[in-house]
């Protein structure tokens, strides 16, 4: 019962936190031990496992949009200058989003070469999990490693929106704080939204109002950071997948610059974030053991 009693208590905390003005930390460490709670209530089985990732994910998104639950407060902490001045040194002296908007863009306009862009943005919800599902039901004896991997990126990212909440380059733009280059000044358009106004119409607004629940969390591009682990693991069981997880991390990183979504410095973040927790698996695979070893325990008692 206890440990129903905290996956209860997980899938809750988020839903009901503005209701009665949870605290934060409350609310995500109460959501983080739902995972643990289902993992200890009932045995393994591949329903299982993708039921304890959709719990994580629950976690993460609540610890996602809650710096965002009094947007007033996240404005005055959002840094907005720092990114534009790297990417600027990064582009020898103008944005790269800049450099490809003022290309091949055309003003006031969606063109076909945008909506090939936009797509794949906004199929980037499903890209992470779905490589950490074919790793379950196809190589099931990586998914464990996998799963920790693509989680931790996703955990790690929103702790530094947490401490660093940045601001994507269309929110810069339209705070008018680019700066001006060349002796001139170039607003950076968010395409994805112009398109997706245009292409859900009515929908578009409370879609993109639950979906994209903190609009100053561009630091590091969770984005890319992910899809690089998926392209990772899915190389890791094949060529084929691999080319395939390559060449979508590679179209989306461009996606992500072309459309205003995120600055360079953005995406080598989150690549050097990807990176770190390669490298770090190995090292902590030993304690991660010993935290499986004793939820096995507990699920032997309950199930005894």
């Amino acid at each position: 019962m206890l440990a129903w009693g905290a996956v209860v208590a997980g899938v809750a905390a988020p839903f009901v936190r503005r209701k009665l003005r949870l605290p934060a930390p409350a609310v995500i460490g109460t959501a983080a031990l739902a995972p643990f709670g289902l993992s200890v209530a009932t045995p393994r089985t591949r329903n299982r496992d993708v039921a304890v990732c959709v719990l994580q994910m629950w976690a993460y998104f609540a610890a996602y949009q809650m710096p965002n639950d009094d947007p007033e407060a996240l404005q005055r902490r959002v840094h907005v200058d720092y990114p534009v001045r790297i990417d600027r040194a990064i582009g020898l002296g103008e944005l790269p989003s800049v450099r490809l908007q003022r290309a091949f863009g055309a003003p006031g306009r969606i063109q076909w070469r945008e909506k090939v862009l936009i797509w794949p943005h906004w199929l980037w919800f499903f890209v992470p999990h779905s490589a950490v599902a074919y790793l379950l039901f196809h190589h099931r004896e990586r998914f464990p490693a996998g799963a920790v991997q693509m989680y931790a990126v996703f955990d790690l990212g929103a702790l530094v929106y947490w401490a660093l909440p940045t601001a994507p380059p269309w929110y810069a733009a339209q705070e008018g704080r680019m700066g001006a280059a060349a002796g001139h000044q170039f607003a950076v358009r968010r395409m994805m939204a112009e398109y997706g106004a245009e292409f859900w119409g009515d929908a578009w607004g409370p879609l993109y109002s639950y979906v994209g629940g903190n609009p100053l969390a561009a630091m590091p591009s969770l984005h890319f950071a992910t899809s690089v682990m998926a392209a990772h693991l899915l190389s890791e069981v094949g060529r084929g997948p691999g080319v395939i997880g390559w060449s979508y991390a590679g179209v989306l990183g461009l996606a992500l610059v072309y459309l205003g979504e995120h600055y360079v410095v953005d995406l080598l973040a989150g690549l050097a974030l990807t990176e770190g927790v390669r490298r770090a698996a190995p090292r902590v695979a030993p304690a991660l053991g010993r935290v499986s070893r004793g939820v096995q325990v507990l699920e032997e008692r309950v199930r005894g």
